[in-house]
């Protein structure tokens, strides 16, 4: 016998508690003509019949609270039921740490709940107290490094609690472990954003860092999206044409990702749009023939389309 059929058998449906016998339930009310009407079991049933009626009523009390929790239990992604618990938390002055407690356990069997997530930030804010949070969310993120809904609730704490001071070394072990973590190379980004910004020493670092982990990994659109971000933040491609001669260097030694292509395009594609080298004519067509011909013929049109743009600058320089 499983545990959840144990525990149905030593259930006691709310309409036969002689403590709950003052509370009319309210059925749910599906329309005269429901279209698909959903099979709820009659556990169900029972427990959502007496929370309406609670809301209805809004009672605060020890026996609501305990009802909201059988709710959660059985839909822990219903909104409301969360909601009118934040309420009971502070009406009947529930202890917020063992509250803590309740989550973690929730979060641990329903990683990917929202609504939990948000409850529990709530929490640590209202306890404004963050010992063992970022270590509890670390846990989380061995189990799935891109659950988004604990990255989220990761930015919360961080920015609560101003905890940043070592965020950028946490997404260097975890862009290490997993160099494709795109979770994790937007959480470097947003992380230097709220330390130190993009210096001119920052982003020679960060540039070198990218440098080494597309040599790993030359086809990893984490590691090139993330470097175009961190150029964008320095003022653009355009200044930082050794970068344009390492990667026609790499080509050269025959790394041809669709990704260094399309970085060596889009700098040609700039600097001839400025009128800055119209030299680069040449190189830029040969480049979008490969892509278009050879290396990513998905998106054909859109080289040929880009070839044409580029052919256009050369003719009005």
């Amino acid at each position: 016998m499983s545990s959840s059929e144990s525990e149905d058998e030593e259930y006691v449906f709310y309409r036969d508690r002689v403590e709950w016998k003052d509370v009319t339930p309210i059925p749910q009310d599906d329309g005269p003509a429901a279209v698909v009407a959903i099979a709820y079991t009659d556990k169900f049933k029972d427990v959502y019949d007496y929370l309406r009626a609670i809301l209805k009523s809004n009672e605060h009390s020890e026996r609501a609270f305990q009802l909201v929790t059988d709710a959660i239990t059985l839909n822990a992604a219903n909104y409301t039921v969360w909601h009118f618990r934040r309420i009971l938390l502070k009406a009947i002055n529930k202890d917020l740490q063992e509250e803590l407690r309740y989550t973690t356990n929730v979060i641990r069997k329903q990683p990917k709940n929202y609504q939990v997530w948000y409850h529990r930030g709530i929490v640590v804010q209202w306890l404004n107290d963050s010992t063992g949070e970022l270590g509890f969310i670390n846990e989380m993120l061995n189990e799935d490094a891109k659950n988004y809904h604990c990255w989220q609730h990761r930015q919360l704490v961080l920015n609560y609690f101003n905890l940043w001071e070592n965020e950028v070394n946490y997404t260097s072990e975890l862009i290490k472990k997993d160099l494709r973590n795109n979770s994790a190379w937007n959480q470097r980004y947003y992380a230097i954003i709220n330390t130190t910004g993009f210096t001119p020493e920052i982003l020679h670092s960060e540039i070198s860092f990218c440098q080494e982990l597309i040599k790993k990994a030359p086809n990893n659109e984490s590691a090139w999206n993330y470097l175009k971000g961190i150029l964008s933040a320095g003022g653009g491609l355009l200044n930082y044409p050794y970068l344009k001669d390492y990667f026609e260097s790499q080509l050269g030694d025959g790394m041809d990702s669709p990704h260094l292509l399309s970085f060596l395009i889009d700098y040609y594609d700039e600097s001839l749009e400025k009128d800055e080298n119209v030299n680069f004519k040449e190189r830029a067509i040969t480049l979008c023939d490969m892509m278009a011909n050879d290396i990513d013929c998905i998106r054909k049109e859109y080289w040929d389309y880009m070839k044409r743009t580029i052919e256009s600058y050369a003719s009005d320089s």
